[in-house]
């Protein structure tokens, strides 16, 4: 394309995109909620749904009626008691606590009417064990590689083409190559604790991985609110795929004394949930045969090869898919985890015959700890990759009951099943209330009150006709001369009026490191979608726990994509992107957080301290195939002692 074509309008290249487009609302809610007026792309795929038959006295299991449905049924829903992975068990040794995990080649039987599957699992468990410290206990952990064997995920990408339905909710290679530089991967993995403050060399960075034979040796401080952090692999360039093969999470539970004198549910009424999607390859029979598959498609006719990111049909709980488990007639914890790459899941609480049960869930704390008062939950937990949600279900007085918790989602699996509950009769069921207040020490931070402090602006542009980068702006007084759209800048106008300009300080990974964090010094970081429409980003910085303080929506429209006179495609702004308004932020992501849902144009704004991280770190969208392909970024955090002695600092003279 010549220098002097016009830019290319992203509404246009939207419409042969796989994505949500849905009008009103705010981006996240829009793209995700059932009833929302929308228009569907396949990736929405809204769907019919309609019971199957069951045998007599057992819950109702809903199949989407695309013709994907019949091919997933293989397996039979409900059939698997829900796994608990067990608890590590740190030694104490000199003041210091001790764990050895081992990464090791398995196999497992992820639902009984499959072959055994393998997998590479932290000490030989899929997800991994629970590790459990009290805040200000340090724990150092050794992870070992002691992975061996052939690469036990299968990828496949193929074109994404019309049909019955779409490829990515069928089992099976589709007629696909499998790719061999997937099969051809070492066992390369790094272990990221993700929401730990902790020093950068600890954190798991992307590029210092371990081969077999090898170890990782970490120190966790754990000098934080308490909280469900999770680990799972970080490895560069192939995360998406060491997570698929097995390293996907494990949980980590930091325990405090305010948690403690809540007198919450505990022992074997909390119970840790892991959430994720996956795919299996079939056999020459065409049944599912257990092996993992990795199966996206990719788009014709871009610039570059643009594919859809990874969601399968069976959704796993604890590693097990559609599990049920058995709870009694009273209060439960559940520390519930999104492990997948890009599915959010809408998990709403339905009876036997698919109605919903109102008023007996309460979320009481978010991903980076409590919450100041429960929420009630009426119409169903939403959580976002990454995002983790601790959460009260009240069983009470419904023995002899199955409830079920489905994803409500416009992109949910054709089987929309997640986890069933058996209710069982209590004689003298606990008694328990939930606290009125849960976390006393909770402050809602006003910006407005804080000193003067850095804003960084982190900007998701457009996918079509390249895939989203993650750009790193700076403002500036005024463009640069010439007419715009230019390559870099782009502008906003409030709703007084007011025009600031940004100029792209970053785009690709290896580019300088932009941003500079004073350890212990507030910071506001404002991330921006200009996409159209689709399913949000989670947004993710190593090392920060924040608060959301505003939700914005904006109009991304006058965003251009054009190319520059170096041959790439480069892009800014024709006009000012108007913000049109508040959006909505829910009551559960007003507590202290280490991931954002940032829904298409919209703009959210997040305040926190880097409080215990010093060092290298990075800030990405949390889905596998955004982070590996062009939507991540490293930062470094200092001393602002040693931040002062920078000799590159402007005014520096000593």
């Amino acid at each position: 394309m010549p220098d002097d074509t016009p830019s290319i309008s992203r509404r246009t290249l939207l419409s042969g995109a796989a994505v949500v487009g849905v009008a009103g609302g705010y981006g996240l809610h829009a793209a995700l909620t059932p009833g929302t007026a929308h228009a569907v792309h396949p990736l929405a795929g809204a769907r019919a749904v309609a019971p199957v038959p069951r045998a007599p006295g057992a819950a109702r299991v809903f199949v989407s009626t695309a013709a994907a449905g019949a091919d997933i049924l293989q397996l039979r829903p409900h059939r698997d008691r829900l796994r608990i992975p067990p608890k590590a068990r740190p030694v104490r040794e000199r003041g210091m606590s001790h764990l050895t995990v081992t990464m090791r080649a398995v196999t497992a039987r992820l639902h009984a009417d499959l072959p055994p599957t393998p997998l590479w699992a932290y000490d030989g468990h899929f997800p991994g064990p629970t590790i459990e410290v009290r805040r200000g206990e340090r724990l150092r952990v050794t992870w070992v590689n002691a992975l061996t064997g052939a690469y036990p995920l299968t990828a496949v990408q193929l074109p994404n083409a019309p049909g019955p339905a779409p490829v990515w909710d069928l089992p099976g290679r589709s007629g696909a190559a499998p790719r061999a530089d997937v099969a051809a991967l070492p066992p390369w993995t790094v272990v990221h604790l993700h929401g730990a403050h902790i020093g950068g060399g600890h954190d798991g960075w992307a590029e210092n991985a371990i081969l077999p034979g090898g170890a990782q040796l970490t120190e966790y401080v754990n000098d934080q609110r308490s909280a469900a952090l999770w680990y799972h692999d970080h490895a560069m360039h192939i995360t998406r795929f060491n997570t698929m093969a097995g390293l996907t999470a494990g949980m980590y539970l930091i325990r405090d004394d305010e948690e403690r004198g809540l007198g919450l549910p505990s022992g074997d009424r909390e119970i840790p949930l892991v959430l994720c999607d996956r795919n299996f390859d079939t056999g020459s029979d065409g049944r599912v045969n257990g092996r993992l598959l990795h199966k996206i498609a990719e788009y014709p006719q871009q610039a570059e090869t643009v594919v859809r990111s990874f969601t399968g049909p069976y959704t796993l709980v604890n590693g097990t898919v559609w599990p049920y488990t058995e709870v009694g007639a009273t209060w439960y914890r559940f520390r519930i985890l999104n492990a997948a790459s890009i599915r959010p899941y809408l998990l709403r609480l339905v009876d036997e015959e698919g109605k919903p049960v109102t008023g007996r869930v309460f979320q009481i704390g978010t991903d980076a700890g409590l919450l100041p008062a429960p929420v009630p939950i009426d119409d169903w937990v939403l959580m976002v990759p990454a995002e983790r949600a601790d959460v009260l279900v009240d069983f009470t007085g419904l023995g002899g009951r199955t409830l079920r918790w489905v994803d409500a989602s416009f992109i949910a699996s054709p089987v929309p099943e997640v986890l069933s509950f058996r209710v069982r009769e209590e004689r003298r069921p606990p008694r328990f209330t939930p606290p009125a207040r849960i976390s006393r020490d909770f402050e809602p931070v006003n910006p407005a009150t804080l000193p003067e402090h850095p804003q960084r602006l982190v900007l998701v542009t457009p996918a079509f006709p390249i895939n989203a980068e993650l750009w790193e702006m700076e403002r500036v007084e005024q463009p640069p001369a010439g007419p715009l759209p230019i390559d870099g800048i782009v502008q906003f106008e409030d709703q007084q009026g007011r025009v600031t300009t940004y100029r792209r300080l970053a785009r690709d990974y290896s580019d300088p490191v932009a941003f500079h964090v004073n350890e212990g010094d507030w910071e506001t970081w404002r991330f921006v979608s200009l996409e159209g429409s689709g399913v949000p980003h989670p947004m993710h910085t190593h090392g920060f726990s924040f608060q959301a303080v505003e939700r914005l929506r904006v109009d991304g429209s006058t965003f251009r994509y054009f190319t520059t006179p170096s041959g790439r495609l480069g892009g800014g702004t024709e006009t000012p992107i108007k913000v049109l308004g508040p959006g909505t932020l829910r009551p559960e992501e007003r507590g202290w957080k280490d991931v954002i849902a940032l829904g298409f144009e919209e703009m959210i704004t997040t305040v926190g301290r880097f409080t215990g991280s010093v060092g290298r770190f990075m800030h990405h969208c949390h889905v596998y195939e955004h982070e590996d392909h062009k939507m991540m970024r490293p930062f470094v955090v200092l001393p602002k002692q040693v931040m002062a002695m920078d000799p590159h600092a402007p005014g520096h003279g000593h």
